[in-house]
């Protein structure tokens, strides 16, 4: 009872207020098959130190992205993050906990946001960006939903080039919030006529380059097309530090633009967190979700931050905010300003070149392995190669020899037998030549 202090009269009386009859009817919009029923299988009970014996047994089961060659991508990617980053997130200066609602004692953490809305808008060639959002996904979904305001229409169309998971956000967030969601089919060489799918209803259309295949995708015609039709072009990038060696979407004429800023600063850690980047036009402004912070000047005419815009649902209205996701990935956002500040535009340019040149030498390697074909006709630091066994296969196989070699295509797309021989391979900075020779030796060995 100390962790359960309702009784059933008291859950009753609650339900009874806000007018269900159970609290299953919570639940209601949650489907079936995401819902589990009854209790999980876990046991009972245990004390602490069982509880951390059993967890450290099963943690030790994890291979660690450092401990072994490692080619895995498709949407979080391994970099090497300075020691110097850790240690400045931890200065008292950014301590300021949650928003910084009184900017005369959380200037730091102001000047830092001013800072880092400045590199991303450099980076994605766009003229304002906001003070981050939770990741890529939610942020590209965000970005449809703003779409629709501006253009008061409700019809997207996503890029089959998508990731997934992206699109399956998007999905979810749009069949809540009325919008009519076009997905295209995933394409074998990531080309598809996404042009002919927009129409007079259109609000936008969403595409990402690199693709989920690692394939590089020319926004500027696409851009052309929707603009002709009234529409935006909402341009994802994964992989942020393509941008170091791409055209800027901005330059290829993208409305919005939402990325994933997980590559600098941020390691993996097992799957988050991660970090949304969101930059638009300045005549966007307006419907631009999240907080966005300014420069100004106080009393005495000496130089301050504070936050200018801030339209989340616990400022105002529910119905009136832009983004009703409140987790902005702050400390994230922090990290990767430090990052990209200590790499400065020469050394992330220098970065760029050496994760392509990586990626060109590993597709070379791969290339020479009996039965295995590299699909990419451009690619940044990854790109998808087809074998002759099943991909999801292959990469258990490379596992067990001490590989990590990527992400079998089936996973991503469940069920597409074109796919199921398919797998997307990452190559960044931290790959080795020895790292590759064992990715060769493994892959040989489980093909022969």
């Amino acid at each position: 009872m100390r962790y359960l202090p309702l009784n059933d009269a008291d859950r009753q009386a609650m339900l009874d207020a806000i007018g269900v009859a159970s609290v299953d009817e919570l639940y209601a919009d949650i489907p079936a098959k995401g819902r589990v029923e009854g209790l999980l299988d876990l046991p009972r009970r245990a004390s602490e130190i069982e509880v951390e014996r059993k967890l450290t047994r099963m943690a030790g089961r994890n291979v660690a992205a450092s401990a072994v060659p490692f080619f895995v991508g498709a949407g979080a990617y391994k970099h090497h993050v300075p020691a110097t980053v850790d240690h400045l997130i931890q200065r008292s200066e950014f301590l300021t906990s949650y928003t910084p609602y009184q900017p005369e004692i959380s200037q730091g953490t102001l000047q830092y946001l001013f800072e880092f809305q400045t590199q991303v808008a450099l980076l994605t060639g766009m003229e304002v960006a906001n003070a981050s959002m939770y990741d890529g996904s939610t942020g590209c979904a965000e970005a449809v939903l703003m779409a629709e305001r501006v253009t008061k229409r409700n019809r997207s169309v996503l890029s089959g080039g998508l990731h997934p998971q992206y699109r399956a956000v998007v999905e979810t967030l749009g069949r809540f919030g009325g919008s009519d969601i076009v997905s295209l089919p995933a394409a074998l060489n990531g080309v598809e006529d996404i042009a002919a799918q927009i129409d007079d209803q259109t609000a936008c259309v969403v595409v990402q380059t690199p693709n989920v295949f690692g394939e590089i995708v020319d926004l500027a015609p696409i851009a052309e097309a929707a603009h002709a039709r009234g529409a935006l072009l909402v341009a994802v990038v994964t992989e942020i530090v393509s941008l170091g060696a791409l055209k800027s979407p901005g330059q290829m004429g993208a409305d919005i633009v939402v990325a994933e800023g997980q590559s600098i600063g941020v390691g993996l850690n097992f799957g988050g967190p991660y970090l949304g980047l969101f930059a638009t036009r300045e005549k966007f402004l307006r419907q631009m979700p999240g907080r966005l912070c300014g420069e100004t000047v106080d009393a005495q005419g000496r130089r301050g931050f504070v936050l200018t815009l801030s339209t989340r649902e616990q400022h105002i209205r529910r119905e009136k905010a832009t983004s009703n996701i409140c987790t902005n990935s702050g400390l994230c956002s922090l990290a990767f300003t430090i990052h990209l500040s200590l790499l400065g535009e020469t050394g992330f340019r220098n970065l760029a070149r050496l994760n392509h040149h990586n990626a060109c030498l590993l597709a070379d390697a791969l290339a020479t392995v009996p039965g295995v074909k590299v699909l990419n006709s451009r690619f940044f630091n990854e790109f998808t190669i087809e074998t002759p066994k099943p991909g999801a296969e292959v990469i258990e196989a490379l596992a067990e020899r001490g590989v990590l070699g990527g992400v079998p295509a089936s996973r991503l797309l469940p069920g597409d037998a074109a796919f199921a021989n398919r797998i997307i391979v990452a190559a960044t900075e931290v790959n080795s030549d020895e790292d590759r020779a064992a990715y060769v030796a493994a892959l040989k060995e489980v093909l022969a």
